[in-house]
């Protein structure tokens, strides 16, 4: 059996040191080391005092999801926190980097803790749907007041070594050695209380409390544990510490099993494989990335690359786009800094980075150049052409298309296996999705460079096939696909709305296009010949959404909050009769089943079509680029719980009836 834990000594101080890689996750072989060398360390009369910390760049970062269960196999997480409780010599946590979950509450169990200066600490059990199951909700608030600790865990926020000496949460930060720094700790560790015992941090006022509690629920968005963990959190002010514990326990139990948390759980692991590069494909350095396109995309697309430290120049076809480009730029980042996210230093650090230029020459010298221009297939041909003329060898030559066939436009160019997609979402600076598209020629380094690059600069990528839209884009097609004719039926914008953000959406459809533009959409609409009747005649009224007070919501007062226009319902109700179709009432199930079921089928056809390597892809891409519930774990994850056959008996009584839009159903359905 593998030693997942070992014990050195130092002058009488014991060393315990936990080897699980790549995280030292809580499994239960390693649980059993740990409390048998603690045990140990504890019975021992040579050992004056116990050190505990981990290798690599992990202390211990929180559970073995694979073996997450409402009855764990003994010992317990709880148990070694216990143990280590119940231990009367010194002990000190030497937290040597990331502190998570299980393994914050096991640190905060050590009478003193001294962290790295890199080191992150959280109880994020709420992304997964759960709470701290081993008494993070009763110790933390202990340590840092109430108040700090409903932010950390129902705003599952993860903090910095600096904030949590400031915080109280540790009592050291070190610049070397943590082992070291805990040792020179130990002298004083016992006259420091132990968590569960202290009240001295826990008076506040509740009614403060509970209002930044509505307000964090509020963002949580029907994800129960957040309420779990506030209640529990809670408990720390108001009930004895054995009580508060039991009642954390017995909400852990009841959300372990549930389905949002297996959702999360699942959406966790999808995010990490969908992520992976290939291990035996060559990483190219990437230091100097051009951006060819000084747009609304382009310009978003920098900012990732410098708020990561990475040189960008970038370049536009005139100066006047160019002055656009980068006055946008810089006023997002003056932004930040007047609500205080960025400091001045931060600010100009990071334009200091960017450099500008007119047409493709200086972008001769970049190791990826990532084109940004608007949808126009002849358009971006032409670049291709010109950026294989002048890109230096072995550069990476992206297109940010949305929709159009990469394989016809790599085909331009002398370098090929060079060529690929790099689908950002707008705006590119904060959404987290990233679309690598892999052409049919694209080479095995070029993909895992562009994985790779994605990574540093905060997105998560997923690797999918050429193919029009991709995966998401094609999919969201068909989920849209029927809220026209829904209209023309009877089911009014702002109802449709309300079905899915009870569904769990942040927004539904006609928000979303309200906020993005009517006009994107018409003009896309009218270069590839296709209609929407009802959203083109809004926008031939010039009802271009939020920027123009008028869209399918009407905005008073420069409101960002949309109310039902009795126009826009006249407008629906005069074209339903035009066009003969009668109007009923629509119940919100119905209008789930008629944009979701669509949908789900095209990710079947996705996967059929090998556009999409597997579901868990599809599920990462809704939840981080358009906003597929969380809690549902992903369109095709949902479909699982649905029952596909349900969803296929559903849509042909649908079709029995009248057609939908471009359903065409994947020859096998799952059983």
């Amino acid at each position: 059996m593998k030693d997942l834990v070992t014990t050195s000594f130092r002058h009488g101080v014991a060393v315990v040191v936990v080897n699980n890689p790549p995280v030292n996750a809580l499994g239960t072989e390693l649980r059993r080391q740990l409390h048998a060398h603690l045990s140990a360390c504890a019975a021992d009369p040579d050992v004056s005092a116990i050190v505990l910390t981990g290798t690599g760049r992990n202390f211990i970062a929180g559970a073995d999801l694979a073996e997450l269960s409402a009855q764990p196999a003994l010992p317990s997480v709880a148990l070694i926190i216990e143990l280590l409780e119940a231990i009367e010599k010194p002990t000190v946590a030497a937290i040597n980097g990331n502190a998570l979950g299980g393994g914050l509450e096991i640190a905060m169990a050590c009478r003193r803790r001294v962290a790295v200066d890199s080191a992150r600490l959280g109880l994020p059990e709420v992304r997964l749907g759960l709470i701290p199951g081993a008494g993070g909700t009763q110790r933390l608030p202990r340590l840092i007041g109430p108040l700090a600790a409903l932010e950390m865990i129902v705003g599952h926020q993860i903090i910095g070594s600096d904030a949590a000496a400031r915080l109280g949460l540790i009592d050291a930060v070190c610049l070397d050695d943590a082992v070291d720094a805990a040792i020179r700790l130990v002298s004083d560790a016992t006259s420091q209380p132990k968590a569960s015992d202290r009240t001295d941090r826990l008076a506040t006022d509740l009614s403060a409390f509970d209002d930044r509690a509505a307000e964090l629920l509020k963002a949580a968005r029907h994800n129960r544990a957040a309420n779990a963990a506030y209640l529990s959190v809670r408990d720390a002010v108001t009930e004895p510490f054995d009580r508060g514990l039991a009642q954390e326990r017995q909400r852990f139990v009841e959300l372990v099993d549930s389905a949002e948390s297996r959702a999360l759980r699942h959406l966790f692991l999808a995010e990490r494989r969908a992520a992976r590069i290939d291990p035996t494909a060559l990483v190219r350095p990437v230091n100097f990335v051009g951006i060819l396109g000084a747009g609304t995309m382009g310009g978003g697309i920098a900012m990732a690359f410098l708020n990561a430290g990475v040189a960008v120049v970038l370049c536009d076809a005139t100066e006047e786009g160019l002055a656009r480009g980068l006055a946008i730029i810089r006023r997002n980042y003056e932004t930040s800094r007047n609500r205080g996210g960025l400091s001045d230093q931060q600010v100009a650090a990071r334009l200091a980075l960017l450099s500008t230029g007119i047409g493709t020459e200086p972008l001769s010298e970049c190791d990826l150049i990532i084109e940004a221009v608007y949808e126009d297939m002849a358009l971006k041909k032409r670049i291709f052409a010109e950026l294989d003329r002048i890109a230096k060898p072995g550069a990476i030559l992206a297109t940010n298309t949305s929709w159009l066939d990469i394989n016809e436009i790599a085909a331009v160019t002398q370098r090929q296996p060079d060529v690929l997609g790099m689908h950002f979402f707008s705006p590119a600076n904060v959404m987290k999705l990233l679309e690598v598209v892999r052409c049919a020629a694209s080479d095995s380094d070029v993909v895992a460079t562009a994985m790779s690059v994605g990574k540093r600069i905060g997105k998560t990528p997923v690797t999918v096939g050429v193919g029009y839209g991709f995966v998401g884009n094609r999919m969201l097609q068909a989920r849209n696909a029927e809220l026209e004719q829904l209209m023309l039926e009877g089911a009014m914008p702002e109802q449709i709305d309300a079905a899915f953000r009870d569904f769990g959406w942040p927004m539904g459809p006609f928000q979303m296009t309200d906020l993005a533009g009517l006009d994107i959409g018409w003009r896309n609409r009218k270069a590839h010949g296709k209609v929407a009747p009802i959203a083109d005649a809004l926008s031939e009224l010039g009802r271009f959404g939020q920027k123009t007070g008028k869209g399918f919501y009407l905005y008073e007062g420069g409101s960002r909050t949309g109310k039902p226009d009795p126009e826009v319902t006249a407008l629906i109700v005069d074209m339903a009769s035009r066009a003969g179709t009668a109007q009923r009432q629509i119940e919100a199930e119905e209008i789930i089943e008629r944009t979701h079921y669509p949908l789900v089928n095209e990710g079947l056809r996705v996967l059929e079509e090998g556009i999409a390597r597997n579901a868990d892809d599809i599920d990462v891409i809704w939840t981080n680029g358009y906003g597929f519930p969380a809690i549902k774990g992903g369109p095709m994850h949902w479909a699982e719980s649905v029952g596909w056959s349900r969803i296929a008996a559903t849509l042909q009584a649908y079709s029995a009836v009248r057609p939908l839009i471009h359903l065409t159903p994947v020859r096998k359905l799952p059983v």
